[in-house]
């Protein structure tokens, strides 16, 4: 089933198209790797999947919403999304829950758990690495109970232990979503099928 579809899809920046002529159907429980040299229009693309931004020209179908409902079907962590700094961990999560569900049958202090920042629950996240704030963003993406996972350069600012992780919680929470993944690093992208290189789409 067609969970997304890209129709003569361009988006441009002042006078330069970052991409043109993008006619893509993104498929219920596939997973999708979007490559390309920095400034494709990766980001751009995740960005107006999860109806961040528009297109120039063309248009973008969900199935079963529009750009004003989309979020309620779409999970992302990407470098430039925001955590609140105030908050600890546990407080980003349980605020994270009141407007996107987390998957059943696993608690909060569980993910935490499995997310390696157990001993960081009641710290702040201002207080955080780099590594660990982008652990949480992955968390949070993964574990809400959404169809649809978006990941920008999944595994910025993670170390060795860092990739791993990511790939056990791809593999064991995330499989069975549609799963989009912008990224030049093919550790990041291995578990998609299917590679579409926005660099075809620079007429």
């Amino acid at each position: 089933m067609k969970q997304i579809s890209l129709i003569g899809a361009g988006k441009r920046f002042n006078k330069d198209w970052i991409f043109q002529s993008l006619d893509i159907d993104f498929e219920e429980g596939h997973h999708y790797a979007l490559i390309g040299n920095n400034g494709s229009g990766k980001s751009t693309l995740l960005q107006i999947i999860a109806g961040f931004t528009t297109l120039t020209k063309g248009r973008i179908e969900w199935a079963n919403a529009d750009n004003q409902s989309i979020y309620n079907q779409i999970s992302i962590a990407a470098p430039y999304l925001e955590l609140i700094e105030e908050l600890t961990t546990l407080e980003q999560f349980e605020f994270h829950a009141k407007f996107k569900s987390l998957i059943t049958g696993i608690s909060i202090q569980d993910i935490i758990k499995l997310i390696g920042l157990a001993s960081a629950t009641n710290k702040q996240i201002r207080y955080f690495s780099s590594g660990m704030k982008q652990r949480l963003k992955l968390g949070l993406a993964i574990f809400s109970d959404c169809p649809i996972l978006l990941l920008d350069e999944p595994c910025s600012n993670l170390d060795k232990e860092g990739y791993t992780l990511y790939k056990q919680l791809i593999a064991q929470y995330a499989m069975h979503k549609l799963i989009i993944v912008g990224s030049n690093d093919p550790e990041e992208y291995a578990f998609c099928t299917k590679q579409i290189n926005l660099m075809d789409y620079k007429h």
